[in-house]
């Protein structure tokens, strides 16, 4: 369920030819949320909008072809799901935000430090990849065979509870995996030039391995580096990692990431 306060908002903005879907909760320093490949705004970050829009405004997009967004006749690109995310914070004349991304949004946040610089603070990479090595070898193989079916049912349903055409599940499935099957690095000088101060965090089973989360910290100046327990997505409360008892509040994420933004870790 999406959570909602006297301070929500959501709406659509046209940027580059693309009509995008995004919420606005809370009120303060703006934190702008990207979600995984395959996901909506609620599937990955339900669980944790409510603990950040305690003492900030969080901006939670949907990107080209997830949710409620609409798709375009193009492939989908980590560096176009950048410049749209870049074109929202112009439209919402918000000159300089924090950005989160997780998984396929945590690479698509990397992208958008690297393309605009000048609009991120300060950045939180989570389980985000950048080089094809930081994946173990079954998943390129997975990629390459992807079928609807062996999509998680919890994100099917995700994404059919908010979408206009419910057959655009399966134009957003195809797209993600056609970007995953032909990903490539990004260039490590890149990466070396960042100059944004940066957070990594990654799942200590997580199938973005620890050792990509590392080599990304030795990359990136200014960069701090939190393995946390758990599996891909499990430390901000994803919607397939949800289990009995499971408890919001308990989430470490929460409090590495705050006190990452406030300056203090």
């Amino acid at each position: 369920m999406t959570f909602t306060s006297p301070d929500f908002s959501s709406d659509y903005a046209v940027v580059n030819g693309l009509r995008m879907y995004y919420e606005i909760h809370g009120v303060g320093r703006p934190l702008v949320l990207i979600h995984g490949g395959g996901s909506t705004l609620e599937s990955t970050f339900a669980q944790v909008i409510p603990l950040f829009a305690g003492n900030r405004q969080v901006i939670a997009v949907e990107l080209q072809a997830h949710g409620r967004t609409a798709d375009r006749d193009a492939d989908l690109s980590f560096e176009q799901d950048a410049d749209d995310a870049a074109a929202l914070l112009t439209h919402l004349g918000i000159d300089q935000a924090d950005v989160l991304g997780f998984s396929n949004g945590g690479t698509t946040a990397l992208q958008m430090a690297l393309r605009h610089p000048q609009m991120v603070r300060r950045l939180i990479l989570a389980s985000a990849l950048a080089r094809r090595d930081g994946m173990p070898d079954w998943f390129w193989g997975f990629m390459e065979n992807a079928s609807l079916q062996n999509m998680p049912q919890a994100l099917q349903e995700a994404y059919l509870k908010v979408a206009p055409d419910p057959a655009g599940l399966q134009i957003m499935h195809d797209r993600d995996a056609f970007r995953m099957v032909h990903f490539r690095d990004i260039p490590t000088e890149k990466i070396q030039a960042l100059q944004v101060p940066t957070l990594i965090i990654n799942g200590d089973q997580d199938v973005v391995t620890p050792d990509h989360a590392l080599w990304l910290q030795r990359q990136i100046p200014n960069s701090r580096l939190a393995i946390l327990p758990g599996g891909h997505g499990e430390y901000l409360g994803e919607i397939t990692t949800l289990k009995a008892g499971f408890r919001a509040e308990d989430l470490l994420a929460v409090r590495v990431v705050e006190m990452f933004l406030q300056g203090e870790g």
